[in-house]
C-alpha cells in the first residue's frame, strides 16, 4: 500500500518546520498520557495504609484512569473535530490540574475514584487523541518519524515520573505530592498552545447556478415562502420530520465518522487490535513482582523497569525511521503485525530465563519489541484510513480498546492466583499478541491483493470504457422514452425520422 496522498486533507502538509515544535508538545501530551498512570503506583502503598484497603482496592484508582483515557476517545474526537486540538488539549490540562489538586484534599477512597480516576482521566483522554491527529495535520512524508519521536515521551517521562514521584514522596508526603503533581500536569496546557492550527484556507465560493439548479433554487424559494407566509402546512410536516431526522443524523456523523465500520482496512485494524490489548499491558504490571518471585531483590527488580524504558526510548525514534523508508512504508502493515508477533514471542520465552541475567535479557527484547509496537501503533491506522478521517478512527479505535485494557490484567492475575505461577501469565499474553499478529498479516495479505484488484479493475474500466447498460437501467431509459413519446410510439428508422422531421417542418410553418 503506498503512502496516503495529501487529497484527503486539502493542502499540503510543510513535513517540518512548526511541525516539530508540534511534536515536542505531542511528546509531553502523550508521555504524560501513557506514564501517569504507571507511575503513580508509587503511593499505592501509602493509601492502603491510610484508608485501611485491600490491593484490589487501591488498584481500581489506575484501572479506572486508564479505562476513563481510552474511553473518553470518541468525546474528545468529537471535541477536536468541532474546536481543533489546541483548545480540547489545554482544556484537557487544566482538568488534570484539577483532578490532582482536588485528590490532595480526598478523605476516602471513593473521592479518589472520582478525582484521580475520572476526573485526571478524562483530561488524560483530552490530551493523548489531539496530540496524535494534530501530527497527521504537519507531516505527511515524514510522518512515521513525527509519530516515532512523540511516542518517545511515553519513556522519556516514565523514567523521570518514577524517580520525580518517590522525591516527592518522601519530602512532602502522598497529600503535598498531588498538589506538585497537579501543577505539573498543567504543562500539558503549554503543550497544547504549541498546537498551531493548520488547514487549507477557506475561501468563499460562489456556486454556478446551471439551468438544473435554478429551477431547484427556484423551489427553493418558494417553498421557503410557503413557509413564512402560510400558518398552516400539513402535508410537508412528515417530510420535515423525516428531513430533521437525516439531518441530526448526518450531524452526528459529522463529528464521529460511523462509516468508518464499513472500511475493511479499519475493521481489520481493530480486531486486531482489540486482541492484541488482552496481552499488552500485562506483563509489564507483573514483571517486578515475578522477579521477587524467584527470589530477585526490590531494588533489582525496579531496575528491570528502568531497562525496558531505556531501550523502548531508544526503539521508538528507531521505529519510526525505518518505517519511514522507501522500503518498508508501503507495506507498514506487515512491519506492525511483525513487531506485535515478536512482543508475543518475547513473552512465550520469558518462562524459560533462568535468574537475573535471563529477565534482562528479556526485558531489553521486550523494551524493543515494546517500542516498536508503541512508535507504529498510530500511524498503521492513519495509513489505512488517512489523515481527514484519522480523528474519528482513534476515537473509536480507542473505545473499543479501553475494554480489553480493563480485562487484560486481571484475567493475568486470576491466572496468578489459580496456578501459584507467572509463567501461564507470561503464556497467555504470549500466545494471544501472537495470534493478533498473525492475524493481521494474513488479513493484511488479503486486504493487499483485494485494494490492487479493485484498483486494476478500475484501472480497466477507464482505459476501455463501454456503456454496459444494466436492466434496470434499460428499464429506467424505456420509462422516460414512453413518458416523453407516449406509449404508442414505436421506435423510428431513418425513413420515418425523416418523414417526422418534414411534418415539423411544415407544421412551424
Amino acid at each position: 500500500m503506498s503512502p496516503p496522498v495529501p487529497s484527503d486533507l486539502g493542502y499540503v502538509p510543510p513535513d517540518g518546520g512548526w511541525g516539530w515544535a508540534v511534536v515536542f508538545g505531542a511528546s509531553i501530551s502523550v508521555g504524560f498520557a501513557y506514564t501517569f498512570p504507571k507511575a503513580f503506583t508509587i503511593y499505592f502503598k501509602e493509601l492502603q495504609a491510610v484508608y485501611s484497603i485491600s490491593y484490589s482496592q487501591i488498584a481500581w484508582i489506575t484501572s479506572i484512569m486508564c479505562a476513563t483515557t481510552y474511553g473518553g476517545g470518541p468525546i474528545s474526537s468529537i471535541l477536536v473535530n468541532r474546536y481543533g486540538s489546541r483548545p480540547v488539549v489545554i482544556f484537557g490540562g487544566l482538568l488534570c490540574g484539577i483532578g490532582m489538586v482536588s485528590a490532595a484534599f480526598c478523605t476516602s477512597i471513593l473521592q479518589l475514584y472520582i478525582c484521580v480516576g475520572f476526573i485526571t482521566g478524562f483530561g488524560l483522554a483530552l490530551n493523548l487523541q489531539p496530540s496524535v491527529i494534530i501530527i497527521g495535520k504537519y507531516f505527511l512524508k515524514r510522518r512515521p518519524i513525527a509519530n516515532g519521536l512523540a511516542m518517545a515521551g511515553s519513556p522519556v517521562m516514565l523514567c523521570t515520573l518514577a524517580p520525580l514521584n518517590q522525591f516527592l514522596f518522601d519530602n512532602f508526603g502522598w497529600r503535598g505530592s498531588f498538589l506538585i503533581l497537579g501543577a505539573i500536569l498543567l504543562h500539558c496546557c503549554v503543550a497544547g498552545a504549541l498546537f498551531r492550527p493548520i488547514g487549507a484556507a477557506t475561501t468563499p465560493v460562489k456556486p454556478q447556478v446551471t439551468g438544473k439548479g435554478k429551477d431547484a433554487l427556484k423551489e427553493e424559494v418558494t417553498e421557503d415562502a410557503m413557509e413564512m407566509g402560510s400558518p398552516t402546512k400539513v402535508p410537508m410536516e412528515d417530510k420535515v420530520e423525516e428531513e430533521g431526522g437525516k439531518a441530526c443524523c448526518e450531524k452526528i456523523n459529522q463529528y464521529l465518522d460511523f462509516s468508518l465500520f464499513k472500511h475493511r482496512g479499519f475493521l481489520i485494524y481493530l480486531i486486531g487490535n482489540v486482541l492484541m490489548f488482552l496481552g499488552f499491558f500485562a506483563p509489564i504490571v507483573f514483571l517486578a513482582p515475578y522477579a521477587k518471585h524467584i527470589g530477585i531483590d526490590e531494588y533489582s527488580a525496579a531496575f528491570l523497569l528502568s531497562i525496558l524504558a531505556i531501550v523502548d526510548m531508544i526503539a521508538r525514534p528507531t521505529t519510526g525511521i525505518i518505517a519511514n523508508s522507501k522500503w518498508v512504508r508501503p507495506q507498514i502493515q506487515y512491519f506492525f503485525s511483525f513487531s506485535i508477533a515478536f512482543n508475543g514471542t518475547c513473552h512465550l520465552l520469558c518462562p524459560l530465563a533462568s535468574g537475573y541475567m535471563g529477565l534482562v535479557i528479556y526485558a531489553i527484547f521486550f523494551g524493543l519489541a515494546f517500542g516498536m509496537v508503541c512508535a507504529m501503533l498510530f500511524e498503521t491506522l492513519m495509513d489505512l484510513v488517512g489523515a481527514a478521517r484519522f480523528t474519528s478512527a482513534v476515537g473509536l479505535v480507542t473505545i473499543a480498546e479501553c475494554c480489553t485494557i480493563l480485562l487484560g490484567p486481571p484475567i493475568g492475575g486470576t491466572l496468578i492466583d489459580t496456578f501459584g505461577d507467572y509463567k501461564y501469565m507470561f503464556i497467555k499474553c504470549g500466545a494471544v499478541m501472537v495470534l493478533a499478529g498473525a492475524f493481521l498479516f494474513i488479513m493484511n495479505y488479503y486486504n493487499y491483493r483485494m485494494l490492487a484488484k479493485e484498483e486494476k479493475e478500475r484501472k480497466a474500466k477507464e482505459e476501455n470504457p463501454k456503456p454496459v447498460r444494466t436492466e434496470n437501467e434499460g428499464r429506467n431509459s424505456w420509462n422516460k422514452e414512453t413518458t416523453r413519446d407516449g406509449p404508442e410510439l414505436e421506435p423510428l428508422s431513418k425513413e420515418q425520422e425523416g418523414l417526422k422531421e418534414e411534418v415539423n417542418g411544415i407544421n412551424e410553418v
